[in-house]
């Protein structure tokens, strides 16, 4: 990477990291472009050149900070080798779980469009590079354990989605009961998912 595209890189990263926390501090309506660009000691033309207004940063946002989350669980998962395609993505899950465990203002942001980190953008522009490597992943340890599903897309949007609401509901409000005691009936859902998703036993 050059230094004009390097620049580039900071400056449109800066901008995201001062969204999210002007977001999560004061809340999407209260956040202003000004304020988000003052925090960042960039110029107000300096956001035009990366997004056209602040519900794109948002939109963006959401996909940003689920990409790093799916890249680092990708991340543990490989410096952590498991056997069997159904545990390292009950690993994966886990981690994901553990980190919004400790990080409520990125659970509260992303938790409802967990998904998107993928899904959203792999329509509609290039896929992150963090989502494109753990999706990628994903395909080749199916393929490698032999394991036979015909929606492997659904099927992954299924558990994300049923995992991102789960977290929100049992982390953030404690209902119906907190995410301790849902763990092993969440666990067991997501077996149920894989079951009824793939044709082939999984190991």
């Amino acid at each position: 990477m050059g230094k004009l595209e390097l620049n580039k890189t900071q400056k449109k990263n800066a901008l995201l990291q001062t969204g999210f926390e002007l977001f999560t501090e004061k809340g999407f309506a209260k956040t202003t472009i000004s304020d988000i660009v003052n925090r960042a000691g960039l110029a107000k033309g300096t956001f035009y050149l990366y997004f056209k207004d602040k519900y794109d940063l948002h939109d963006k946002l959401v996909g940003h900070k689920a990409s790093q989350l799916f890249g680092e669980a990708h991340k543990k998962l490989l410096e952590h080798p498991i056997e069997g395609f159904e545990n390292q993505m009950m690993f994966v899950m886990d981690y994901m779980i553990s980190c919004f465990e400790k990080n409520h203002a990125l659970l509260q942001f992303i938790a409802k469009n967990l998904s998107w980190g993928i899904f959203k953008n792999a329509f509609e522009e290039k896929v992150p590079e963090e989502s494109q490597q753990f999706y990628q992943y994903y395909m080749e340890q199916m393929e490698k354990s032999d394991v036979s599903c015909e929606e492997p897309e659904l099927m992954l949007f299924t558990i994300i989605e049923l995992v991102g609401s789960t977290c929100y509901n049992c982390i953030l409000l404690q209902q119906p009961v907190t995410m301790d005691q849902y763990l092993p009936y969440l666990h067991r859902t997501i077996h149920q998912i894989f079951l009824s998703f793939t044709t082939e036993s999984i190991s």
